[in-house]
C-alpha cells in the first residue's frame, strides 16, 4: 500500500519502476513517476502518502523521495502538513462537474464539425493512434493506453478545424485529467471506454457520419458519470 485512504483501500501498485530510477534515485525521476501515478488515479485523491512504502517501492532513501514530494507540492499535486505528512491533493468535485457539463457540448459540436471537415490524412492518423491504443488495452498497459486516449481526443477535436474549439477543449481537458484517470483505474469502465471509442471510430469512418456528434457527446457523459462516482468514493470527509 503506497497511500492510506480512510474511505477506500488503496489499489495494488503497478509493476516496479525502471532500473534506471532504482539505480540513481534522482528525485526528478521519482517526481515524474509519482506525478504519473497521481494523474492516472493510481494514488487516490486525498489519500495519505506512506513514505516508508514508497521508499521500499522505489528502493530509495527518504531524502530523494521528500525532494520529489516537495516538487509535487509546488505543482499542487500533493499537500503537506506538519506532524501529518503528505497527502495526494484532493480534487474539487464541483469544479470537475462544471467542466464536464461544458465538455459535453464541446464534444457534440466537435462531432458535427469533424463529420464535415475531417481530412483523409487526419482520419488515417487517428486510426493509427487508435489501433496502438487498442493494443495497449489488450496488453494491460494502462498508463500507455491513457496517454494515447488523451492524444486521440485532442486529435479529433483538432481535426474539426476550429482553432477556438481546440484551444478551449485543451484547457478544459487539463483540468479533468486527474478525474478521468481515477475513473479509468476501474477495469470495467476501461473496457466500456474502449468500446465507446470503437463505436466513435466506426462512425468517423462511415460514409454517413450523422451518428458521430451524439456518440462523442455520450462518451463524454459516460466518462463524467464514472469519474464523478469514482471521485466521490475517494473523497475524504
Amino acid at each position: 500500500m503506497l497511500t492510506e485512504n480512510e474511505s477506500k483501500p488503496a489499489k495494488a501498485p503497478r509493476a516496479a519502476p525502471s532500473a534506471r530510477v532504482r539505480r540513481n534515485g534522482l528525485y526528478t525521476d521519482i517526481a515524474d513517476h509519482l506525478r504519473e501515478m497521481i494523474q492516472e488515479g493510481e494514488l487516490a485523491p486525498g489519500s495519505r502518502i506512506l513514505e516508508k512504502d514508497l521508499c521500499e517501492y522505489f528502493d530509495i532513501s527518504k531524502t530523494p523521495l521528500r525532494e520529489a514530494l516537495k516538487v509535487l507540492a509546488v505543482e499542487g499535486l500533493v499537500t503537506h502538513r506538519q506532524h501529518i505528512g503528505y497527502r495526494v491533493a484532493a480534487i474539487d468535485i464541483d469544479e470537475i462537474a462544471a467542466v464536464f457539463e461544458v465538455l459535453h457540448g464541446l464534444e457534440e459540436t466537435a462531432g458535427r464539425c469533424l463529420a464535415k471537415r475531417v481530412t483523409e490524412g487526419a482520419l488515417h492518423a487517428i486510426e493509427r493512434k487508435h489501433q496502438a491504443m487498442v493494443a495497449h488495452h489488450h496488453n494491460g498497459k494502462r498508463a500507455a493506453y491513457f496517454q494515447l486516449n488523451q492524444e486521440i481526443h485532442q486529435m479529433m477535436i483538432d481535426a474539426a478545424q476550429n482553432p477556438v474549439l481546440s484551444s478551449i477543449y485543451a484547457g478544459l481537458m487539463t483540468k479533468i485529467h486527474r478525474a478521468r484517470g481515477v475513473a479509468n483505474a476501474d477495469s470495467a469502465r476501461w473496457q466500456e471506454s474502449l468500446d465507446e471509442h470503437e463505436a466513435i471510430m466506426a462512425a468517423l469512418q462511415a460514409a454517413d457520419r450523422s451518428k458521430l456528434p451524439q456518440l462523442m457527446k455520450e462518451h463524454s457523459e459516460h466518462t463524467a458519470v464514472e469519474s464523478m462516482k469514482a471521485l466521490r468514493a475517494t473523497r475524504i470527509e
